[in-house]
């Protein structure tokens, strides 16, 4: 692994070295860039406390940020942009996390709701009666975290697997690539540190920071495979998050979403250092004044005819359109901006000034990676405990396919990035990425509730037709979900077996038992009194549990199928179900 890393790492930094000669990275002038410290007005002493002066800057050395001495892949740098980082351990996290202590020491029904929720917001969900004995071992909450940094996956497996035309359609359009990235998430098995680097590069390209856009005509279908792979390949190698940036809004794939050098400016200022100074603008342009997409060949062109007189921003000296981009890296706004915007992507319903808040304690950790800032925020008590949401379909969609046993057909991932697009939820599709992560109009919710519901939980899987991938019955919910060992099966008993497989599909799914009202609900419908005289209940035919005569076998699982699209249909129409609820 370390000769691959270090391979890898030779190639980003010689595609860094072409791209710096190729864009006029080293100014004509022959004139050093001076740092000076930037002083930032929304940071303020009292939230932020800083052991240099230098670090307000941006400008780092071996004191003042995370790097490892005796690493010498950490102290690579550029101009003072440094290109690796390790990530930080939770231990500096200024955030309160929560730990095993706090979450054991919570009810069983606030445990299991905190741990899906948690499994979700990764995209990721185990089957009930796995993620109980997993909260059971006392560690849930470390042992998740260690196996974000385990790599369990193989894959070269999974990426020849993925685009294997025999099991997912592959086609030329509908953004295949796009497609490739959902069905990578639902096919990955272990939440292992190579589904974290994935979740992470889609997290970012669906923010304004990332996201490829391929609404527009500009931009084009290997855009989305080149950023996000980009952003994958880049954390893989422990890339710092300036650095990561710096690329990106380098690249061809940055200039097709904003194409002219005053476009592209402002909006790269206001995008990642909320800087909403106009004035900025026609200096931001005059060093990107030789940068633009060409319209003849649609491809990103920077000419000689560069800007070779001093411009000040970002508290420095700038010429060109590399000074730009790397001292805005580089900058105190730059930490501040990014923190904010995936702030706002996970607490969308809070007040602005706990936002602040919650972005000034970040900050205070001094984040230099991706994972620094998301797994802070989503390992927080903040969010585990006190934020409520909506989840997006995609948490729901793979934490549920992995709780249900879910299979999948030929195009299933297809149709769920059209659904996506249906539910104004589409991945990695606009221009100023999903400024409303989840839209709850009346529209957008509706589709994404036909969805949930007809295509995940009331359709289950034909179990003979498993090696058909191309028929309609294969996909759905699988056997193992409603296998007997799941419940309380009583052979003598057949309503307190109905009773103990409704809670079961109920914990499975929302975290929660069903009420006396909804458990008298289901009986109403699934149990009859035998006569007129003999009071006695008995369960309808369709969902008897404990059938003594006919094809046993059969009929249970007949009864179980039943009984399980009626309480899953029900659950549909459950706000909750669409909720990522809050504890406290």
């Amino acid at each position: 692994m370390l000769k691959t890393n270090t391979y890898i790492r030779g190639i980003i930094f010689s595609s860094l070295i072409i791209l710096i000669t190729n864009c006029g990275g080293v100014s004509s002038s022959d004139k050093t860039i001076t740092d000076k410290t930037i002083t930032d007005d929304t940071i303020t002493d009292d939230t932020i406390t800083d052991d240099t002066t230098n670090h307000a800057s941006g400008i780092t050395n071996a004191n003042t940020i995370n790097i490892d001495a005796n690493d010498d892949f950490s102290k690579d740098q550029y101009a003072g942009l440094h290109f690796y980082y390790k990530k930080l351990s939770s231990s500096s996290y200024k955030l309160t996390q929560l730990d095993d202590a706090s979450f054991n020491a919570l009810n069983s029904s606030q445990k299991l709701l905190v741990a899906n929720k948690l499994l979700s917001t990764l995209f990721f969900g185990l089957p009930h009666k796995e993620l109980k004995a997993k909260i059971d071992t006392g560690n849930f909450i470390s042992a998740i975290k260690a196996g974000l940094d385990e790599d369990k996956t193989d894959k070269e497996f999974l990426e020849e697997h993925i685009v294997d035309k025999e099991i997912f359609q592959q086609v030329r359009y509908n953004e295949q690539v796009a497609v490739d990235i959902l069905t990578r998430f639902y096919v990955m098995k272990d939440l292992d540190s190579y589904f974290l680097k994935n979740w992470v590069a889609y997290i970012l390209t669906q923010t304004i920071m990332f996201s490829p856009a391929y609404e527009l005509e500009s931009s084009h279908t290997p855009n989305i495979a080149r950023i996000y792979n980009r952003l994958v390949t880049m954390l893989d190698i422990d890339s710092g998050m300036r650095y990561i940036t710096y690329v990106h809004m380098m690249s061809e794939d940055n200039w097709r979403r904003f194409r002219s050098p005053e476009d592209n400016g402002r909006e790269m200022m206001e995008i990642f250092t909320l800087d909403m100074d106009d004035s900025h603008v026609p200096i931001a342009g005059q060093a990107l004044k030789n940068w633009k997409l060409d319209r003849d060949n649609d491809t990103l062109v920077v000419s000689l005819n560069e800007n070779r007189q001093p411009l000040k921003l970002f508290g420095t000296t700038i010429y060109n359109g590399d000074d730009f981009y790397r001292e805005m890296t580089k900058s105190s706004q730059f930490a501040n901006g990014v923190v904010s915007r995936l702030v706002d992507f996970f607490f969308p319903n809070i007040q602005g000034s706990k936002k602040t808040k919650i972005t000034n304690v970040i900050l205070k950790s001094k984040p230099e990676t991706w994972q620094d800032i998301l797994l802070q925020i989503v390992f927080s008590e903040e969010y585990l405990l006190n934020s409520t949401r909506a989840k997006s379909a995609e948490e729901l969609f793979f934490a549920l396919a992995k709780k249900l046993d879910f299979k999948h057909k030929k195009n299933t991932f297809h149709q769920l990035k059209t659904s996506l697009e249906d539910m104004h939820q589409a991945s990695m599709k606009y221009k100023l990425g999903k400024l409303k992560r989840v839209p709850l109009d009346t529209l957008s919710f509706a589709n994404y509730h036909k969805y949930i519901r007809q295509n995940i939980l009331i359709k289950n899987s034909n179990p003979n037709l498993l090696s058909d991938y191309e028929a309609w019955g294969r996909q759905g919910w699988g056997e193992k979900f409603l296998e007997d060992s799941n419940y309380i099966l009583n052979e003598t008993d057949g309503i307190a077996s109905l009773e103990s497989l409704i809670q079961y599909i109920f914990k499975a799914t929302i975290s929660r038992n069903a009420s006396n009202e909804e458990i008298a609900l289901f009986k109403s419908h699934m149990i009859r009194d035998k006569s007129n005289t003999d009071k006695t209940k008995v369960l309808r035919w369709g969902f008897n549990l404990v059938a003594t005569h006919g094809d046993i076998d059969n009929r249970r699982k007949s009864s179980k199928r039943n009984i399980a699209v009626i309480v899953l249909d029900y659950i549909s129409r459950l706000s909750e179900t669409y909720i990522h609820a809050k504890v406290n």
